[in-house]
């Protein structure tokens, strides 16, 4: 048997995070993928990118003190390789390559900047099926602070990708137009209409929360009518409300109304009734794709 730990840091528009996994191979056993640990710090570089269209001075000094912090981590925790990868508010920033070559000169890590495509690419890697049935046809979706990926699966195969630039920190800057919507119910709608039956499936913190917030049990859906409950219990309350009330962070306490929003609008324009949340996201494919690449 062996043990092997690889790290994934994930810059994303509502905040930054390094996951820590443990990879348990051996000769006669597929690979075993476990958790470590995951260290998350709230910087919302969306906010910067999309309303000023640069990162501000004060986030680059921050994302150089996380990179640091990180890099200390994955050297305590005897990480094997990393990878490091930013999406939208890093991508549509004008002084990108300025932060990309601060990052590499002040820590040595290298910051990798992906399109939608290629995100979607990296989470389609995870084994979201390992507790649902793989059979059914699903709508995936993985909600960020500044682009939505939507994909279609198929028996466990992706046949149509999408990504939105319609995410939870755009639309609390309302940032987010009308023609983007219809853009988005068009193509739910043209990709899933010679489907039956076919379910969500969700992505991101935000729908890992109102999961968690709703107590289904592990495996099993969140329903339409649960979700929505749930959208109009928060959408009731405060910022400062939903804080107390339901023990939301405060980067999360503001975002996970859009993002409600967003995963509703999905169901109801492919006519699922249900979302399954497996629990992965980014950082997970991102480790699958360093344990394969080293095992090349």
């Amino acid at each position: 048997m062996k043990i092997e730990r690889y790290a994934a840091i994930d810059i994303g528009s509502n905040a930054i995070r390094v996951l820590i996994s443990n990879v348990i191979s051996s000769k006669k056993k597929p690979p075993k993928f476990m958790k470590s640990s995951m260290v998350r710090v709230p910087i919302r570089l969306g906010e910067d990118s999309f309303t000023l269209g640069e990162i501000s001075e004060k986030n680059k000094k921050r994302i150089v003190k996380a990179m640091k912090a990180f890099k200390h981590i994955m050297k305590i925790s005897n990480v094997k390789s990393y990878m490091a990868c930013a999406t939208s508010a890093l991508r549509e920033a004008n002084n990108a390559e300025e932060v990309v070559a601060l990052v590499k000169k002040t820590t040595g890590i290298q910051i990798q900047i992906i399109d939608g495509k290629r995100e979607a690419e990296i989470i389609s890697t995870t084994n979201i099926f390992e507790s649902i049935n793989k059979n059914r046809t699903f709508l995936f979706i993985d909600v960020g602070g500044g682009s939505t990926e939507f994909s279609v699966l198929v028996k466990g195969a992706r046949i149509a990708s999408k990504s939105f630039k319609v995410g939870t920190v755009r639309m609390i800057n309302n940032m987010v137009s009308d023609k983007i919507w219809v853009e988005i119910q068009h193509w739910i709608e043209q990709n899933t209409q010679n489907h039956t039956k076919i379910a969500l499936l969700g992505s991101g913190g935000n729908i890992n929360k109102l999961f968690k917030i709703a107590g289904v049990k592990e495996g099993r859906p969140l329903s339409f009518i649960k979700l929505n409950t749930l959208y109009n219990e928060l959408n009731q309350l405060s910022y400062e409300e939903r804080i107390v009330q339901w023990e939301l962070n405060p980067d999360r306490s503001d975002v996970i109304i859009p993002a409600t929003q967003i995963y509703l609008k999905a169901l109801q324009w492919s006519g699922a009734s249900e979302i399954f949340v497996p629990k992965i996201g980014l950082a997970d494919g991102m480790i699958k794709v360093l344990y394969s690449e080293n095992k090349q």
